[in-house]
């Protein structure tokens, strides 16, 4: 269930109460968020919307430790994340957050094997181990068969579901999907969206979205907007129950 009202009792997932994040522009205080609360529980698909500028790419970054509030608090799966030393915060997303972006960020002179491998690299995993959670991850994501292409030979659709899997490699609490289908082509935004669907349908996967297309955000079992640096839930979100 996802509660933006503050008064969920529970230990939800994710909890935050009375976010604010404010910028400042010279003299000028900017209010990108103000008095967010909100409770998600584990294996929800949640897709935030709104217009440019609403703070949800601001959310998603506090979300995931990327950034600090000025005010409020931030729990993921009991651990209160908001005043962790860098170090601290730095663990803590390496064993709790996965995160998928517009633009795919593998690196090109890296297969897509290694590419996934990539954050087990900071674990105490043998190469063995390793491999066999690339191995499955890939799998996951129907790209066992393109492990040795470089990203330059894949599609952009192909390129984002080793993204997917890099994300997913570790066995994260939680991911942070950041406009995932925004540089996809209709068919290859539909097969991510089947794929994040499948993540959390069938693996239990907590997934956090922010996406401008109504198309996606109907793939999740819950939609907020943001507006005015407040969040609103909409009625009637389909996806995922």
């Amino acid at each position: 269930m996802v509660r933006v009202d503050g008064t969920s009792g529970g230990e939800s997932l994710v909890r935050i109460r009375g976010l604010d994040k404010t910028y400042r522009r010279g003299s000028e205080v900017i209010h990108v968020l103000q008095g967010l609360n909100l409770d998600v529980e584990k294996g929800e698909f949640v897709a935030f919307m709104g217009p440019s500028g609403s703070g949800k790419t601001t959310l998603l970054n506090l979300l995931g430790g990327l950034d600090t509030p000025s005010r409020g608090t931030i729990s993921v799966a009991g651990d209160e994340i908001t005043h962790m030393s860098a170090g601290k915060l730095t663990q803590w997303r390496a064993r709790h957050v996965g995160f998928i972006f517009q633009m795919y960020n593998l690196l090109p002179v890296l297969t897509a094997f290694q590419n996934v491998e990539l954050p087990l690299l900071l674990t105490k995993l043998s190469k063995a181990e390793r491999k066999q959670h690339v191995d499955t991850a890939l799998a996951i994501v129907g790209l066992e068969d393109r492990k040795d292409h470089y990203p330059r030979q894949l599609s952009g659709g192909q390129e984002q579901r080793v993204a997917v899997a890099r994300a997913i490699v570790a066995d994260p609490t939680f991911l942070l999907c950041d406009e995932p289908t925004g540089d996809l082509d209709r068919k290859s935004a539909d097969e991510v969206l089947d794929l994040l669907t499948r993540l959390c349908r069938e693996h239990g996967k907590t997934i956090l979205m922010v996406s401008h297309d109504p198309l996606a955000a109907d793939r999740a079992g819950a939609v907020l907007h943001l507006n005015k640096g407040a969040l609103v839930e909409a009625q009637g979100a389909g996806g995922p129950a």
